[in-house]
């Protein structure tokens, strides 16, 4: 393993422990390898009963990608390309389709920050997954404030979200906490941050295959502490704006009432990239209609376009390089934005037989 990824089996569980704190454990090529070698291995190890991944920190469990990774190597290549960042987020999306398949029982300690590549690490699919949140965790799908779009499996998970809820998220990038991911069914359990120790022992104390009940046991008594899910007292203002049919409809919609929560997002929306947020309203579109494999064959398209385009290397220029936030987003306007320019951000790169993600079922 890697300097960042620390690996152990005991007591018939692997522990995957990401310990990069100083970057809030953002994902790097070699951690990506990591962790995809680690979860091949016990994959079909008879040895191992479950999968436990956490955070050597208690502020960040994973805060997603290296983007200043994704500035240096974009930035220097041509139309933004390189072999390293193809081969990034071919590994990543490659590893968020194993991880969503897993045949083992997959715990994810979502404690602390949890966004974008650290929400496909975590996710997994209904049939191995146990994702735990404590009061300290601040969950996000945050890419349209760098112009990118919700990857990493985004397009499948957020558009299967009640309602307009994925909407909601993946337009405005806005940050949410233990009881609105719980409500969202983007988290299992609620622990208080001052019984993760316990828990921690919980799980070194019980064999893999007890995991999850024992989990689940010791979650449940905690379950109301988590306290109340806005996302749920405003649900009928997110339906009602974010069911508009394009994002000018929507940030108009916002913009008649004088709802705080309302005013909120709209703030939010003006200042991320006009094109990406039409083009993530797309993505949760036709994700909606698609299983895990097409919907991350579909990202890899995009994301290809998008760093040939240039909106994510300024929006990272923006938001962590010269820090001015003040992106120079292309098109400026939402009204500029048109339909074409959406449109050829699905545009296939490859044939199908070609494409990198072509393997996946």
């Amino acid at each position: 393993m890697s300097e960042f990824v620390q690996t152990s089996v005991s007591n018939r569980t692997g522990f995957i422990t990401l310990d990069r704190p100083k970057a809030l454990n953002s994902l790097s090529l070699a951690m990506v390898r990591d962790l995809t070698a680690a979860l091949l291995a016990w994959r079909d190890d008879a040895g191992v009963d479950a999968v436990v991944i956490r955070s050597t920190s208690e502020k960040a469990f994973c805060a997603g990608g290296d983007i200043r990774f994704f500035y240096d190597v974009g930035r220097g290549s041509p139309q933004g390309g390189s072999a390293l960042l193809e081969d990034f987020f071919t590994e990543e999306y490659a590893l968020n389709h194993l991880i969503h398949y897993y045949p083992k029982p997959y715990i994810a300690l979502m404690d602390g920050v949890v966004m974008g590549g650290g929400m496909g690490v975590s996710q997994g699919g209904p049939d191995c997954r146990v994702r735990i949140v404590t009061e300290r965790t601040k969950m996000a799908m945050p890419e349209v404030n760098i112009g990118l779009f919700p990857d990493v499996g985004g397009s499948y998970f957020l558009s299967r979200a009640p309602g307009q809820l994925g909407n909601y998220l993946g337009l405005t990038g806005l940050t949410i906490g233990a009881a609105d991911a719980l409500y969202v069914n983007l988290a299992d359990h609620f622990v208080p941050a001052a019984q993760m120790a316990a828990l921690a022992a919980l799980i070194e104390a019980t064999p893999g295959a007890q995991l999850r009940e024992a989990i689940a046991a010791f979650a449940a008594p905690f379950r109301a502490d988590a306290g109340e899910a806005v996302l749920q007292t405003q649900r009928a203002l997110i339906d009602r704006h974010f069911a508009a049919p394009t994002v000018a409809a929507i940030m108009a919609s916002l913009a008649q009432g004088a709802d705080p929560f309302a005013q909120k997002a709209l703030a939010a929306m003006q200042t991320r990239s006009p094109l990406m947020m039409c083009v993530t309203h797309e993505l949760l579109k036709r994700g909606a209609a698609l299983d895990v494999a097409d919907c991350l064959r579909m990202e890899r398209t995009l994301v290809r376009h998008n760093f040939e385009d240039g909106e994510v290397i300024e929006g990272v220029r923006a938001l962590v390089i010269d820090k001015d936030n003040a992106p120079q987003w292309k098109p400026a306007a939402l009204a500029d934005v048109t339909p074409e320019m959406v449109a050829r951000f699905f545009t296939p790169v490859w044939p199908d037989y070609a494409h990198p993600l072509r393997h996946l079922r």
